[in-house]
């Protein structure tokens, strides 16, 4: 049987979690497309021939399958609604009584295909309160590439990662800029600067300026390679730590909200040299904490998580799923989607997407 699967995003950061869906897809000789709902994703996918360029063209394809990188996806359009995460369980602050952001339900989506152990129970204890959609742990598409990991020796090299909330994020800060200026100049290390694409431009440029024989500042969102050369990461709270992570190397952090023993943690631009130096050391308790972390937050190591996910789809349009509720009205979030969209109908899915199979087939 053929199927139609929509790769739908919103930011260039999810083109990496789509590229290896895609080419699963496409081995299985099956259809895939992929949609923006923002110029920023738009912009990241202009040299894929495969995109569907408004959402009147998303109506007309009519997808089976909608594997959203995306907190929503609109409830108008054909097929079951599959969260696949734009990042990680990322452990950096709560919200509202102790609830992680990352298992906020917004009530559009039919399946999520969760990362490891640590995220599948957060979601199993919302589903208990909203019974409207099925959990299947399956990895996580963008972390395939980076198997199998394989050893390197120490280089002191040293990729820097940062957020964009600008009360977390150490690009704003001057003290740490002078600081790694000085350590790339130093000679000692060699520096490899990722921003978040949503920083401001001007901010980026400022980074440029420490670009010498040491220091490669990288406009990209395709972070595997880099994470693959690097020895540590130093970073604030970003969620790229837990990518990095899963290759068990360790990570520095600035003023990270929460103070995980699986990170080691500098508060002051003082002290950052010396938790370089330690993290480069691959202290064994910090490996082993990092360990039991990777373990509940992907224990996947075999590369084949987008694999699972198109089968774990496949498998869920074609079951009978009258026992999930109808999803909530969410009629604000439906027309914050439809105004955003410009596409203003009362068509909408509120049960999942099936499609029973042939018995005679």
């Amino acid at each position: 049987m053929q199927y139609k699967f929509l790769i739908y995003i919103s930011y260039s950061y999810a083109v990496p979690i789509g590229n290896p869906l895609e080419e699963d897809i496409k081995n299985r000789g099956f259809e895939v497309q992929w949609f923006s709902d923002l110029e920023d994703g738009n912009k990241a996918l202009h040299n894929k021939s495969n995109v569907l360029k408004n959402i009147k063209d998303v109506i007309h394809y009519k997808p089976d399958i909608v594997l959203a990188a995306t907190d929503d996806v609109p409830d108008f359009i054909t097929g079951i609604k599959v969260q696949i995460f734009h990042g990680f369980l990322s452990f950096k602050r709560l919200e509202k009584k102790n609830v992680e952001a990352h298992f906020r339900i917004r009530g559009f989506f039919d399946l999520y295909c969760t990362q490891g152990p640590s995220s599948t129970k957060g979601f199993k204890l919302q589903q208990n309160k909203y019974p409207h959609f099925e959990i299947i742990e399956t990895g996580w598409s963008k972390v395939d590439p980076l198997f199998p990991i394989e050893k390197k020796e120490i280089t002191n090299t040293i990729m820097i990662a940062s957020t964009f909330t600008e009360r977390l994020s150490l690009a704003y800060n001057d003290a740490i800029f002078n600081d790694i200026k000085r350590l790339s100049n130093s000679g000692n290390y060699n520096f490899l600067l990722v921003l978040h694409p949503k920083l401001p431009e001007q901010l980026k440029a400022k980074w440029e300026t420490l670009n010498n024989k040491n220091f490669t500042y990288y406009n990209t969102t395709d972070l595997i390679p880099l994470f693959k050369k690097a020895d540590i990461m130093f970073a604030d709270t970003t969620s790229a730590i837990q990518e990095f992570l899963v290759q068990k190397k360790p990570v520095v952090t600035f003023n990270h909200t929460i103070k995980h023993n699986y990170l080691i943690h500098v508060d002051k631009v003082s002290n950052i040299e010396a938790a370089l130096n330690l993290a480069l050391s691959y202290p064994k308790d910090l490996l082993k904490n990092i360990d039991v972390f990777i373990d509940e937050l992907h224990p996947y190591f075999d590369g084949k998580s987008s694999k699972r996910v198109i089968e774990t789809t496949i498998d869920f349009l074609h079951k009978d799923k009258r026992y999930l509720k109808s999803k909530p009205l969410n009629l604000l979030r439906k027309y914050k989607m439809r105004k955003r969209l410009k596409h203003f109908t009362l068509k909408s899915f509120n049960k999942p997407y099936t499609i029973l199979k042939d018995l005679n087939a």
